[in-house]
């Protein structure tokens, strides 16, 4: 019998709905079927790219509608929790953003209730698969720079920040969830060794009008000793490279690309490799397969392929993120995170 496709409804059209509606006209077994967001003129979007959708400004309406097997939620972080178990009580399929919910609680409810529902639950840790992150781990586990010890990683400049919910640490979750959602699973994707403590720094220093940090760090510590550090700073007027990765027989700088002059994070970074004998060299970024992520729902929920994400990683993103927010409050005390990774 041949497969039917799975019919997918995007939750809050934006500039992420776009990019989940090419992935899905691009990828069989996917198929755009409904759109909801209050803004009519997102709704014009989605139907330029898709005219046969149905689109929706109510959301339970979609949720309730019957034309969708699968719900991806885009809306902001602060209620990724609650749609996610509207929908999953639903019996929907959820692909949640960036990150997964606020706290790890909220997380270990929705992946129960997913277990409980039979449902996929996944986030969309889309940077994941980067053309220079994918090519940085490539040379880690190729041996070339030796065993790593220390990771660092760096997003920002100096500017002023947008007044947008990104900047909102009600509806965020605060400098340190916004792009740690991101860089915190690189790490997590790339050391193996669990989690011994993690230390977090919210500085409040220059623009009043948002209510996220200026500057934010998370470090954590890991059982083997290996530290790796997250940096999110609007006052960087140095601005570090994107990752700086040392090794026993080696380094990686991933400098950032200067032909993106208005948003450097968009491009991948030049990543350079150092020698311990001094020689260095540029390396090419790998080739990537496009749409990686949703090719792989497909595999999961046609033939229970696992998928290189999984709701559990995400969930212990949270939990670091959350243990830096405590810690910040401390002014970096070293705090336990409860993890589900071993």
């Amino acid at each position: 019998m041949a497969e039917q496709n799975i019919r997918v409804g995007l939750l809050a059209y934006s500039a992420i709905g776009d990019e989940h509606s090419r992935a899905l006209s691009a990828t069989p077994g996917l198929v755009l079927s409904a759109a909801c967001d209050r803004n009519p003129e997102r709704l014009e979007a989605a139907r330029a790219l898709a005219p046969d959708i149905k689109t929706f400004e109510d959301a339970t309406e979609m949720l309730d509608s019957g034309e969708i097997d699968l719900v991806v939620v885009s809306t902001p972080p602060n209620s990724h929790y609650s749609w996610a178990k509207d929908a999953l009580n639903r019996n929907l399929h959820v692909v949640l953003e960036k990150p997964m919910a606020l706290t790890a609680e909220q997380c270990d409810e929705l992946i129960a209730l997913a277990a409980e529902k039979n449902r996929l639950l996944v986030v969309y840790q889309n940077r994941r698969y980067d053309a220079d992150f994918v090519t940085i781990q490539s040379i880690i586990q190729s041996g070339q720079i030796g065993e790593v010890f220390h990771y660092e990683s760096f997003v920002g400049g100096y500017s002023k920040p947008c007044s947008f919910w990104h900047s909102d640490v009600e509806v965020s979750g605060g400098a340190i969830f916004d792009w740690g959602s991101h860089f915190i699973d690189q790490i997590l994707a790339t050391i193996p060794s669990p989690v011994a403590t993690v230390s977090g720094l919210n500085q409040k220093r220059v623009w009043t009008h948002v209510t996220n940090a200026d500057h934010a760090q998370v470090t954590l510590t890991f059982k083997d000793g290996v530290q790796a550090i997250f940096t999110n700073s609007d006052l960087a007027a140095a601005a570090k490279p994107k990752f700086y990765v040392l090794g026993t027989e080696g380094a990686i700088v991933g400098n950032w690309d200067p032909s993106a002059i208005d948003a450097p994070a968009d491009l991948p970074a030049i990543i350079t490799l150092h020698r311990a004998d001094g020689s260095s060299e540029i390396i090419d970024h790998l080739p990537l397969e496009p749409y990686s992520f949703h090719s792989s729902l497909v595999e999961f929920l046609n033939n229970g392929t696992a998928m290189k994400v999984n709701s559990v990683q995400s969930r212990d993103v949270v939990a670091i993120m959350e243990a830096a927010e405590l810690s910040a409050l401390s002014n970096g005390k070293p705090v336990e995170p409860s993890l589900l990774r071993a």
